[in-house]
């Protein structure tokens, strides 16, 4: 089975926990708001995710990251080995659209990530108005794929976006593993 680190990052209070229980399928923290303290991993494994029979599946780790910069200095131990990043911000907020060029920068720019690797999430808090699905990003954020949550009123739209991203992750993992496979060969 293969594994995956995914971290999910971005500013205080924009629904990354949220977001990593509705994903992962977890109960645990729900209700009210209680900021994470450093990092929470969540396992979550996804047996048959391109939806064929061939490979085994994939067991994520959902490394659901503080938004608080006093933990930057733990921020290089969370980026090692990590295949994918989530950014995850609240586009209500004007403070979360300068901070996740920050994000990006750190957790992306500073590792051998691809664009592809990474997923912004404009995630809408419940009774938001919502109204922002013509947000405009400066560069080199525009150039990443963006989604917007809503997990009151479309959350299997916002799992389907999730799930797509996962596998764009383990076609990525394949590729990788099968270059490793053919250079041992040759």
């Amino acid at each position: 089975m293969l594994k995956a680190k995914v971290l999910l990052v971005g500013p205080r209070e924009s629904g990354k926990s949220v977001l990593a229980n509705f994903v992962s399928e977890s109960i645990e923290g729900i209700g009210s708001y209680s900021p994470t303290q450093g990092v929470r991993i969540l396992e979550y494994e996804k047996p048959n995710l391109n939806g064929n029979s061939k490979g085994a599946g994939c067991r994520f780790e959902l490394w659901d990251c503080s938004g608080d910069q006093k933990f930057e200095t733990c921020w290089p131990a969370l980026m090692k080995d990590s295949h994918g990043v989530i950014i995850i911000f609240n586009p209500e907020l004007p403070s979360h659209l300068k901070e996740i060029e920050m994000w990006y920068s750190c957790f992306v720019q500073q590792q051998p990530l691809l664009d592809s690797q990474c997923l912004l999430v404009a995630h809408h808090k419940p009774g938001s108005a919502g109204d922002t699905e013509d947000l405009s990003l400066a560069y080199p954020l525009n150039k990443l794929k963006l989604i917007h949550s809503n997990l009151e009123e479309d959350p299997e739209d916002v799992r389907m976006e999730f799930m797509k991203y996962f596998r764009s992750i383990i076609t990525l993992l394949n590729e990788s593993r099968e270059r490793e496979e053919m250079s041992i060969i040759s």
